[in-house]
């Protein structure tokens, strides 16, 4: 492999036309550069300058070197340029996947703030519920997911690096003011996502009854019509009804029902410079 060192020096002395006048460019010794060079021919197994009076110049062999140096260098210094702005976060994207509440309530605001910062990195965001958002983590297609655990919910598994950022309770959403979740044993539910659905049925379930689902939407503002229209009952996150809250709905706090919300990154600390300042963007925001 060529020493790039000694192909700075092949094109100094390409340039100055002499040992002398190169090695004063380089601020190094003569002996050095003829040193370089020796060591240069000896790995390309090309014979590279050749003594030309008083001075020194390339051979055909030492100027396709020295054009080829060329172009090699400035592409080194081209990626460390690059690199450089990556590191300090003028360059470069961050990949953030959220569940649907967290994008239409905190997330808006983390964007924001992330732009200020480093107006030169793109934010790239996708909506997924955190079963998927795991996938996308654990395949390399996200670099931060803000997700949720339920209390009493299973850790995601090794490799995952979980930042906490805030509690979010649950409520008991109706049409009217209404008593506990044990005064509806007979009455409808409307259920939503899976993971969502298979909370209800745990809350009930301990409260003494299983619920009758009548309807099934993912959508708050719809499952929220139908509350107001008196066609069931629902469990809904805070951060869901601060996302949007139809007027014509009740809310009633229910006890020992909290999921934690999170950003989780893969691996462990130090996370590159893009993620650690979405993370702290995300924090900033809340």
């Amino acid at each position: 492999m060529l020493d790039v060192t000694r192909l700075h020096v092949l094109l100094a002395v390409a340039r100055t036309g002499s040992l002398t006048a190169a090695a004063k460019e380089l601020h190094y010794s003569q002996p050095s550069v003829s040193h370089h060079l020796a060591r240069l021919e000896a790995e390309t197994g090309a014979k590279l300058v050749q003594r030309a009076g008083r001075g020194i110049r390339l051979t055909d062999a030492g100027r396709l070197l020295a054009e080829r140096a060329a172009e090699i260098i400035g592409r080194l210094d081209a990626t460390s340029e690059e690199l450089a702005a990556h590191v300090g976060l003028r360059t470069g994207r961050v990949r953030l996947t959220a569940f649907p509440s967290a994008l239409g309530t905190f997330i808006p605001k983390a964007a924001g703030l992330l732009a200020a910062a480093h107006p030169g990195l793109r934010l790239e965001l996708t909506e997924t519920e955190p079963p998927e958002a795991l996938r996308l983590l654990r395949s390399g297609r996200a670099d931060v997911a803000v997700m949720f655990r339920w209390d009493d919910a299973a850790p995601e598994g090794n490799g995952l690096h979980m930042i906490h950022l805030f509690d979010d309770l649950s409520y008991l959403v109706s049409s009217t003011p209404v008593g506990g979740l044990a005064d509806h044993a007979e009455s409808p539910w409307i259920a939503g996502c899976d993971r969502c659905r298979s909370h209800l049925l745990d809350i009930c379930d301990k409260a003494g009854f299983t619920p009758r689902i009548s309807f099934t939407s993912d959508d708050i503002v719809a499952v929220q019509a139908l509350v107001a229209a008196g066609l069931g009952l629902t469990l809904l996150p805070g951060l869901a009804l601060t996302a949007h809250r139809h007027p014509g709905v009740h809310v009633t706090e229910v006890p020992g029902s909290t999921r934690h919300v999170y950003a989780a990154v893969y691996g462990e600390p130090p996370h590159p410079p893009g993620t650690e300042a979405l993370v702290k963007a995300l924090r900033e925001s809340l």
